[in-house]
């Protein structure tokens, strides 16, 4: 009898370990579609995916794209990634609403999607960053450093939830000061380097009384500054969001007019979305299901001690 429950107990062990490698090799494929692959944040999110899923499974297939902020291209890749059967969806929504029933088709389909930096209606799981606070923390850096009272500029871009939050948290801050007046705040920067010269060599035409800029992305305000230095214009100063490595070059340069960066961590949240849909894989709940992540400014005079996107992870 020892025996047959020595063997017994083997057979459970073995089918334990059968059923966990199984459960573990669920993950075999996984599309990601993000906003733009030329901006830094966003390969530095698909590094982190891919990491944390080859913690997973070694094997695992990951197919990269960009929808380059637009829509329907967007859409396309999703209903690719449907065809192709794969496991997880790692979206970066491009549009905070209109991209509901893509995301709607994938579920039906069996496929998990992760919203990752931006929302996502529908997605099984988000992990961002809080944009509210950063646009408010970006802001509130503006407010205090041209005390209390002048002419700001926003630069907005594509209407995914996080750009909306960023401006939001802004106004928040803006609103609460009389002070201040905001001269634009519609001008679409693309969320782009190309994108934040353009607009803002328009903004710099109309408008010659200018004492600050928030801009929606850190590739927004090195476009900024950049028409500013083109058009021989400066008196103003520049805040934006992510924290990428070439806003720590700014911040870092004397005579930059980029001041201040409420900064993010790409890794680590699309590492952390990717985890959770793997939760999800398998058949369990994350609570909770949304997760935002706290931004931190980054200014010149705390520049040393920020651990950025290409710190060893």
């Amino acid at each position: 009898m020892r025996t047959i429950s020595k063997l017994l107990l083997g057979s459970v062990a073995a089918l334990a370990i059968t059923s966990s490698a199984q459960a573990e090799e669920k993950l075999n494929s996984i599309g990601i579609s993000v906003g733009l692959l030329g901006n830094p944040f966003f390969v530095a999110t698909i590094n982190g995916i891919e990491d944390a899923a080859r913690k997973i499974n070694p094997d695992v297939e990951v197919i990269s794209v960009s929808a380059d902020y637009d829509l329907n291209k967007q859409v396309n890749q999703i209903d690719n990634f449907i065809a192709a059967g794969v496991d997880v969806i790692m979206l970066n929504a491009v549009d905070a609403k209109a991209i509901a029933p893509a995301v709607m088709r994938a579920k039906n389909a069996g496929i998990v999607v992760s919203a990752f930096d931006v929302s996502a209606p529908g997605a099984d799981v988000t992990v961002m960053t809080d944009n509210v606070a950063a646009g408010r923390k970006a802001c509130q850096y503006i407010v205090d450093n041209i005390g209390g009272e002048g002419n700001v500029i926003i630069i907005n871009g594509p209407a995914s939830s996080s750009i909306i939050d960023r401006v939001e948290g802004c106004k928040e801050v803006f609103s609460a000061n009389p002070g201040i007046t905001i001269l634009s705040d519609d001008q679409n920067g693309q969320g782009s380097r190309d994108g934040g010269l353009d607009v803002m060599q328009g903004l710099l035409t109309r408008f010659d009384d200018i004492d600050a800029v928030f801009a929606i992305n850190d590739p927004t305000g090195i476009g900024a500054e950049l028409a500013a230095k083109q058009l021989k214009r400066d008196g103003f100063i520049i805040t934006a969001v992510d924290g990428a490595p070439d806003i720590e070059v700014a911040l870092a340069t004397d005579g930059s007019l980029i001041k201040a960066s409420a900064s993010q961590d790409p890794y680590v949240m699309a590492g952390m979305a990717l985890d959770m849909a793997n939760q999800v894989l398998n058949g369990e709940t994350p609570d909770p299901s949304t997760v935002l992540l706290d931004p931190e400014l980054i200014t010149a005079e705390n520049l040393d001690t920020y651990n950025g996107w290409t710190a060893a992870r």
